[in-house]
Parts: structure tokens; sequence; C-alpha cells
């Protein structure tokens, strides 16, 4: 049975077809890579005006990017959520600090005011809006665990959440997207615009493994799918959207800092 089959609602206009995304997007790692970038960018402009014939750019800055397919957004979406930095509200969980950098695929531009929204399961593995679909009962807003910001000038989103929980049949995951051009609203949500991207950011195993052993995620008794069994994670490139993940503290319970280069196509 795939994943997403077992979900049951009433309001079926809330229900989205859970179908590939067929764009092409490029994911670029962290750190070093962003090291490699500006080092490469340095040496191709001091090499201008003196290069010889035969002579080919640094490998280090045409190796830069990644090509990957975009995942599906699953049955989950919902439209309009708020443009806010901290999409928490009153989600018991560790904390998680998202700081995901969206830039052109082509130049590798940091996009500013680009929206990058999230959302994601509560530690029972449940989304707003859907509560139950995971066997657990809770009060449901249709607004915990979703959100958005939009990026700065150097292309950063920074978003504070908890550290996902399970539901059956997928590993730990956070669905994302990125528009462009949106219109900001009275209410703090957002219309309109046009989406460059749709995925998945995922958590390693290991990781994962100790959150779970929390008391906060223990009480989520649905099987834990991992991301060697899960269907999506290991579907042409999907690994590319693994977050780096740093603690926050001393302990597991002090959280994770999450980071991640996300480059989209604008054409």
């Amino acid at each position: 049975m795939h994943p997403y089959s077992a979900v049951s609602m009433t309001d079926t206009s809330k229900k989205r077809p859970d179908t590939p995304i067929g764009r092409r997007t490029v994911l670029l790692a962290t750190g070093a890579t962003a090291a490699t970038l500006a080092v490469g960018a340095a040496v191709l402009s001091a090499d201008q005006g003196s290069r010889v014939a035969g002579a080919t750019a640094p490998v280090a800055a045409a190796a830069v990017c990644t090509l990957t397919k975009e995942l599906t957004e699953g049955p989950y979406y919902l439209d309009g959520q708020y443009v806010r930095s901290d999409i928490r509200e009153d989600k018991t969980g560790i904390p998680l600090k998202l700081t995901l950098t969206v830039v052109d695929d082509d130049t590798c531009a940091p996009l500013k005011n680009a929206l990058v929204e999230v959302w994601h399961a509560d530690a029972l593995g449940e989304y707003s809006g859907f509560v139950g679909s995971n066997g657990h009962h809770e009060p449901d807003n249709g607004t915990f665990l979703r959100g958005g910001v939009l990026t700065d000038v150097r292309g950063v989103a920074a978003i504070t959440t908890v550290y996902p929980g399970w539901y059956r049949g997928r590993c730990v995951h956070i669905h994302i997207k990125v528009h462009t051009d949106v219109t900001l609203t009275p209410d703090g949500s957002f219309t309109g615009g046009r989406e460059l991207h749709t995925g998945q950011l995922f958590f390693a195993e290991t990781i994962t493994s100790r959150v779970a052993a929390l008391s906060t995620y223990k009480v989520n008794t649905v099987p834990r799918t991992t991301l060697a069994q899960d269907s999506i994670y290991d579907d042409g490139g999907a690994a590319s959207g693994l977050l780096t993940l740093t603690p926050l503290g001393s302990t597991t319970s002090a959280g994770y800092a999450g980071t991640l280069t996300l480059g989209v196509e604008q054409g």
C-alpha cells in the first residue's frame, strides 16, 4: 500500500493529488560547497585575460551544482498559510531551527524575497487540518507546524519549528515549497505568486533514532519507517534533501539546527 493511500478526511477539497513534480531543481551542499563556489568564482575572475588556448575552468567551480528531481507535495498541503518565522504554536517537541538558502540553479546567485513554505507532522505524526490520520486525537486548528518566510538579501529563510514525528509508511521529513512574487495579505498569510519548487527535507537516521527515544516522541506508537525503508527518499536523488544537522546543546532534547542550500530553476 502506498504510504499516502490510507488518508481519510471529511473535507475532500483539502486533499491534493499525490503526483510527482517534473520540473528540474538543483540542491546544493552547504558549508564546504559554498566555500568552493566562492573560491572557484575568485579563480575564474583572476584568470580573466590570462587564459591560454585550451585552458579550462576550475573543476571545483564547474562541479558545484548537482541536479535532482522534485518530490511530491503529498496529500497534506493547505493553501494560504501564515507568513511567520516560528510555526510551533503550542506543539511540544525538541527545537529545530532551519536555515534554508535559496539560490538560482544557473548562476548560484541568492534569491531574495522568495517565500519558503514548510509543513510537517507533529510528534504524534499528525498534520494540522488532518488530525486523526495517524490514529491520534488532539485539537486541530489547521495551522500548527505550517508557514513560511521571505528570504533576505542573502537568499536565507530562517524558520523555527520542532523536530517532526512520523506517520505510517513514511520516514521523518518536512515538506517544502518555494514561491516568488507572492502577495502578503492583511491576515498574515499569502496568495498568488509562482511556485518554483516542491520538495522534501530529510533527517539522518542516527539522529532520528535518538529523538524517537525521547518521551515526547515515544507516545507515537505507530511503527517508524526508516530512510532505507521509505519509498520516496530513495527515489531518484531524494537524498540530496538531507539536512545538515548540528546540535543546539549537549543533549538530544536541546534540539538541532538544520541547514540546506536549495537551488531552484527560475526559467
